[in-house]
């Protein structure tokens, strides 16, 4: 399937990917099919040898949005042609797949997917007990709340043979132009003004060079590594992921629908006359941490049946004819993961033209087809073929990189795959990472926190008499009303009646400054960036297409100052992307600040009320209007106050150097005391702005 080890390699290439699983393969499928004969496709051992070759198989469509549904779809479509195309045999069929829930929490998350499904093009029915029978007869229904609660059947989902698929598409690449080299191991990648040049390499003891105009991390579990090569972080951490195969089982059906128990972390897959049963255990256990071993081909690691057995144990209930089969393989191999449990995809922000795809949370094989046909279109045309942000690299913040947050945060993330996917579920693990400085004063009051890009920020408050009570402020998850609903109501009504006050400090903030700040904002944005200074401007930002990329506010602190505030999820994305749109012979810089300022808001109808007694400056609507931002004294302190709203009410934003936040938070509190001043979090902030019908970036645009 490789060029043969007496060819050398090539001095320069169009696109040089590194790594030979089933997502590199894809790339150079689709890089080809896209004209791009000069490519070449490097593997440090042999294709298939990380992670793909062990792969379970499972090709499911359904994904949480719409363009990641499609990318699945789209996967399954063309492993239907693969075999035909090239004659490799991939082993595809759609033979469906049943997931089946033992509570009615999880029923209710399944018709909610099954709802979805129907919306985004899929088929998709939703299944009784005695339906689930007919479509499994193998399988027990009692146990866990009375027994199987219901379930939903995707026809058009099924299985295939994961190393063969690469192969396939590696096949169908090489007869497109593409050179692949297995036994070659990239060394470096080399860089020049900020862009990727090419990568130097060890082949049979030999080193070469090869420049390139792109280079493409699909280095699987070894992501990382090849990324801090680069200078770029690629937060991936490899785990152990279990599974057995039976003996044969006589007369077992061969064409059973791949089933999932997600309440009992297990899947199971008839596989040629066996079952295959694999686990996503709620707690998992990191891998490699140390390295990987440099001789790692084709390997598995150490058995774990004690880890194992309590999924094993609840399978044999689940499936009684496990209780007769023998066990012919236990098998223990690393996948990786990433600290949200979605891949990552797309031009790095550190490096121009250098390109990652990798961390596929063992959703590779379903996942492949798709992201390689979308990673190479993004590369011909330099920007996204859609709205890919559910799976942007420039998401990942660069703490985590940090190795001790991966392993930490990588306990959770595997096991979260078959969690109920609660609204608003949190993460538990790698948290308090990048805190407020009133962080301390909010907690003392009650805050229940939620993260964002790292930031533990106030979702809401469990009022005194609550927590007078012995409740604690901590979120008790449903698909119904959460614990939460009715104090971020009142918190709701007392920002759209009287006062409240929260903390917005998470928000990125960037500074674009230089002779030629203007006129590169100018350029980028949809209003008109040219106003006085003092002046808020909400605008997008577009790119060369005329789509949204930014939704954000500018506030012109100078002649040559801007401050750009935007969310802090897209923060860096935000700041990357304007980066790659200045002009090399512009002056304008940009440098992230975010730290450096507490937000405080003061937002509803006695916001001037509560405000004007703590400062000298006039805050009258004639003296200071809407959409103006100013220096202003507030108790013994100095803040730059924005008058603009996100909640749709009378308020300002206090932008306060970190050092002085919590003296002026102490201010404003002790003065709020007389007319009912209430504390707010942040589902407060999304419910009043919904109400105002003001728009957020990733809900109402895209």
């Amino acid at each position: 399937m490789s060029e043969s080890p007496q060819q050398a390699l090539p001095g320069q290439a169009r696109a040089v990917i590194i790594g030979g699983g089933v997502v590199g393969c894809s790339l150079a499928y689709h890089l080809a099919k896209l004209g791009w004969s000069d490519v070449v496709l490097l593997e440090r051992k042999q294709l298939t040898s990380g992670t793909t070759w062990h792969a379970a198989g499972l090709i499911g469509q359904l994904r949480a949005t719409s363009n990641m549904t499609q990318l699945a779809k789209y996967s399954a479509e063309l492993y239907g042609t693969l075999e035909a195309e090239t004659g490799v045999a991939t082993g595809f069929k759609q033979n469906g797949s049943l997931s089946v829930a033992l509570t009615a929490a999880r029923l209710e998350e399944l018709k909610r997917g099954a709802s979805m499904a129907k919306t985004f093009g899929l088929e998709v029915e939703v299944l009784s007990p005695g339906e689930i029978a007919e479509r499994y007869p193998l399988l027990n229904l009692g146990g866990a709340e009375g027994g199987a609660t219901g379930g939903v059947f995707l026809p058009k989902d099924g299985q295939a043979d994961p190393a063969n698929i690469a192969h396939a598409l590696a096949k169908g690449a090489r007869q497109k132009g593409v050179k692949i080299f297995e036994q070659t191991k990239v060394t470096a990648i080399t860089q020049k003004d900020g862009r990727v040049t090419g990568v130097e390499t060890e082949r049979g003891g030999e080193k070469a060079a090869i420049t390139a105009d792109y280079v493409v991390n699909c280095a699987g579990m070894w992501g990382r590594e090849v990324g801090l090569m680069a200078g770029v972080a690629v937060p991936l951490q490899a785990c152990e992921h279990f599974y057995i195969v039976t003996e044969e089982i006589p007369d077992l059906p061969r064409d059973l629908p791949v089933l999932r128990v997600p309440d009992e972390c297990a899947y199971y897959k008839e596989d040629a006359g066996k079952i295959l049963l694999g686990a996503f255990e709620p707690k998992a256990k990191p891998w490699g941490m140390d390295g990987i071993p440099e001789d790692f081909c084709f390997d598995q690691l150490p058995e774990d049946f004690d880890h194992f057995a309590p999924i094993l144990e609840a399978a044999v209930a689940r499936l009684p004819i496990l209780e007769t089969a023998g066990i012919h393989t236990f098998f223990n191999g690393p996948e990786s993961f990433t600290p949200d449990d979605r891949y990552l995809l797309g031009e790095a922000p550190e490096l121009k033209n250098f390109y990652v795809a990798a961390g596929f949370n063992s959703v590779g094989i379903q996942s492949a087809g798709g992201a390689g046909k979308a990673l190479a279109e993004w590369m011909e045309a330099g920007a996204p073929p859609f709205d890919l942000w559910d799976v942007d690299i420039r998401r990942m913040q660069p703490f985590q990189n940090n190795k001790s947050y991966l392993v930490a945060r990588a306990e959770e993330a595997l096991g979260l795959l078959y969690a109920d996917h609660f609204p608003y579920r949190q993460f538990e693990t790698a948290r308090g990472i990048r805190k407020s400085p009133l962080h301390e004063r909010l907690a003392e009051r009650g805050a229940c926190f939620g993260e964002t890009a790292g930031w533990e920020r106030a979702n809401w408050f469990l009022p005194p008499e609550a927590r007078a009570a012995g409740e604690t402020a901590a979120y008790a998850y449903s698909w119904g009303r959460q614990n939460w609903f009715d104090y971020a109501a009142a918190e709701h009504k007392a920002v759209r009646e009287g006062v409240g006050l929260f903390d917005m400090s998470s928000f990125a903030k960037l500074r674009v400054e230089g002779r030629d700040a203007e006129a590169v904002l100018q350029k980028v944005s949809a209003n008109d960036i040219a106003v006085e200074p003092g002046r808020i401007v909400y605008t997008q930002w577009l790119n060369e297409r005329g789509g949204i990329e930014a939704d954000l506010t500018v506030t012109r602190l100078g002649e040559r100052e801007f401050l750009v505030v935007t969310g802090a999820a897209v923060g860096r994305r935000d700041l990357a992307w304007l980066k790659r749109h200045i002009p090399e012979e512009a002056h304008c810089t940009v440098t992230e600040v975010t730290a450096g300022e507490a937000v405080l808001c003061v937002m509803g109808p006695k916001a001037r009320d509560l405000l004007q007694p703590l400062t000298p400056a006039d805050l009258g609507n004639a003296a200071f209007p809407f959409g103006t931002a100013r220096e202003i004294e507030i108790g013994l302190a100095l803040a730059r106050a924005h008058r603009v709203s996100y909640v749709g009410e009378l308020g300002w934003e206090l932008y306060v150097p970190a050092d002085t936040a919590r003296h002026v938070f102490d201010t404003i509190m002790a003065a709020g005391e007389g007319i009912g001043l209430k504390l707010c979090g942040l589902h407060m902030m999304d419910s009043c702005r919904i109400e105002k019908a003001f728009r957020h970036f990733g809900h109402d645009i895209s």
